[in-house]
């Protein structure tokens, strides 16, 4: 599969962020803790330079809990602050308060110095399409100032957000880069629903998916299913469908609804805490 998608708006959104960086004191990156190289815009190291640097791994209660440990380690070996929280729980944001605090102490003892006090904490909240920018925002702030939906591109334009007399949030819109240069990323972006599924086959990528399941969670489809994983993974999708009752006319299977029925227990959690990369492979 060849995935490749960047609209007008995302170059609009990057030259904003260009313009807008010099304004901040500390880049949040937010990134889905299933997917935490996937998920991370190698362009944003470049937007950011210079700049504290905290990466928050978002959704950590759907990923592999020892594989979030190895990357949380991967990170901070790298010179990175790194929290993991659950946005729609609020769990987690506290650390990420604390860690923003931290980042940041020089620069304030800096400004004291120079005579310039109680200026808010700037933060600019970055991330690609739909890894939960405006519902960890909105659950930092206490309250709905930030649009929220889960399909990418919920956030149009920059909006400032003030926390309290101590932080300012800047959102932006979601960007991906303009290109994958590894299409696995591409799948795995595709996978968390990063990527418009208009442009998608979701058969085909769903495919992908069971091959991973089999070599990376063996017993998974079978415990949902009650399918045996033997075969190709298309023979494993038309056992889904006929368990599942996907048919059409004539008692047909229908493989691309079983397709989509995986990919929504996997996105509702139905599949149990997955983890799609760990840090050596990349």
């Amino acid at each position: 599969m060849h995935f490749q998608w960047y609209p007008g708006h995302m170059t609009k959104a990057r030259r904003m962020m260009q313009e807008n960086i010099k304004l901040i004191d500390i880049v949040v990156e937010l990134v889905d803790a299933r997917v935490p190289f996937s998920s991370k815009n190698p362009d944003i190291d470049d937007l950011a330079k210079n700049k504290m640097r905290l990466i928050v791994l978002n959704k950590a209660d759907m990923a592999d809990t020892k594989i979030t440990d190895l990357w949380q380690k991967y990170y901070e070996d790298q010179g990175f602050f790194v929290a993991r929280v659950n946005s729609r729980k609020g769990t987690g944001l506290k650390d990420v308060k604390a860690k923003m605090e931290t980042a940041c102490r020089e620069k304030k003892e800096r400004d004291k110095k120079r005579g310039i006090l109680n200026r808010p904490l700037r933060a600019m909240v970055v991330g690609i399409p739909n890894v939960g920018k405006s519902t960890f925002i909105n659950s930092f702030a206490g309250k709905a100032c930030a649009k929220t939906g889960n399909k990418p591109g919920v956030t149009k334009g920059k909006q400032w957000i003030k926390l309290n007399k101590n932080v300012e949030l800047l959102d932006t819109p979601g960007i991906l880069w303009p290109k994958f240069e590894n299409q696995q990323v591409g799948l795995r972006l595709a996978l968390i629903g990063s990527i418009k599924e208009e442009i998608l086959n979701i058969t085909e990528m769903t495919g992908e998916f069971i091959t991973f399941l089999r070599e990376s969670y063996p017993g998974v489809i079978r415990e949902r299913y009650g399918v045996e994983e033997e075969g190709t993974n298309e023979e494993i999708l038309e056992k889904v469908a006929r368990e599942r009752g996907c048919l059409m006319k004539g008692s047909q299977v229908d493989t691309e609804k079983a397709a989509r029925l995986i990919l929504e227990d996997f996105r509702a959690l139905r599949l149990g805490r997955l983890s799609l990369e760990v840090p050596d492979e990349q």
